[in-house]
């Protein structure tokens, strides 16, 4: 590759939304670092990842999702039913081992409930799976009632507590597993490709040959085996389970994915996207707590994000359609 090739593609990368999002998190390394010196410290980066990892590990998985055109607001349900489900279950005389392999089953199976309704009924995925966000949620009230559980095993609790590699716990390590075994799924196969292109225009994609169905059920299918897998790694942190478990995550989950580029209306975003956008959502929220500003502030900026993230790329694609209507390349 030629210097001039080399140097025309980074000049591309930062007038992307990646290198927005790029220049976004060095101000705010830079910002959070001036104002504590605890920012920076390994501990913390490590906490600030810890303390929201179950979200971040579901954001690449909705990545997925979103890109396809679709929409699943069930996955904190879901996190919190396989959470509470596991406390049941282990109450209930079954091994833990046993335990977490019948919830990742069931999230699966949950997801593809969601997956019938969605890829071969036709319903909506916004009316499916906000129908069984609260169902879901139901059935892990329906298993814990009001009471928490737990006296889980010590190696269950340390799956979320304990550094695994140095200090760095398993659930750290699932996600950037997860981020680099996805990434190459959506930009490197085939598959990937069949994503993109459903949520571009499915009534092309099925024209195409493409098993647009067949896609869509894998991907829900998928989406309800992370988020059980989330919802075990929440249980193990915490070491307890309540029937609130991951209450409201979903709102984080997809402002995540929509601040990283991902259009709403499918199609269009990366990986790279979501996990700077992780990143700046982890280290904004850090730089907040450092700075003792309460929760429900954090919450009110985190909305604005969400509708920021909405509004820019569309307000991108308008100043470009302006500029080519003064050219005269627009009819």
């Amino acid at each position: 590759m030629s210097t001039e090739n080399f140097t025309s593609r980074i000049v591309k990368a930062l007038n992307s939304w990646e290198g927005f999002l790029l220049l976004v998190l060095v101000l705010l390394f830079v910002g959070n670092t001036i104002n504590s010196p605890f920012f920076f410290t390994l501990n913390n980066q490590i906490n600030l990842f810890q303390l929201s990892i179950e979200k971040v590990i579901v954001a690449v998985i909705m990545t997925f999702v979103i890109i396809n055109a679709e929409i699943d607001l069930s996955v904190a349900s879901i996190m919190g039913f396989a959470a509470c489900l596991f406390g049941w279950l282990f109450q209930s005389g079954v091994s833990a081992s046993g335990a977490v392999v019948i919830v990742l089953a069931a999230g699966a199976i949950l997801g593809a409930f969601n997956a019938f309704w969605i890829a071969w009924v036709g319903i909506p995925s916004l009316v499916v799976t906000l129908a069984t966000m609260i169902a879901f949620r139901g059935f892990a009230r329906v298993l814990v009632e009001d009471r928490g559980i737990t006296g889980f095993p010590d190696w269950f609790d340390k799956l979320g507590q304990a550094p695994l590699v140095g200090p760095i716990p398993l659930s750290i390590l699932v996600f950037f597993v997860l981020v680099f075994f996805f990434y190459i799924v959506l930009q490197r196969t085939v598959f990937g490709r069949q994503v993109y292109f459903i949520g571009s225009n499915r009534d092309v994609a099925e024209y195409s040959g493409i098993n647009v169905r067949g896609v869509q059920a894998i991907i829900f299918t998928l989406s309800g085996l992370i988020s059980a897998l989330a919802g075990l790694l929440f249980a193990a942190r915490l070491g307890a389970v309540r029937g609130d478990a991951a209450l409201g995550f979903e709102l984080d989950i997809i402002t995540i994915v929509l601040l990283g580029g991902v259009s709403i209306f499918g199609g269009r975003g990366t990986m790279v996207g979501t996990l700077l956008a992780i990143l700046i959502v982890l280290n904004l929220r850090n730089g907040m707590a450092l700075a003792n500003i309460t929760g429900h502030i954090q919450t009110g900026v985190l909305g604005i994000l969400l509708i920021l993230s909405v509004m820019v790329p569309n307000i991108q694609e308008w100043i470009k359609k302006l500029r080519k209507l003064g050219k005269g390349t627009v009819e």
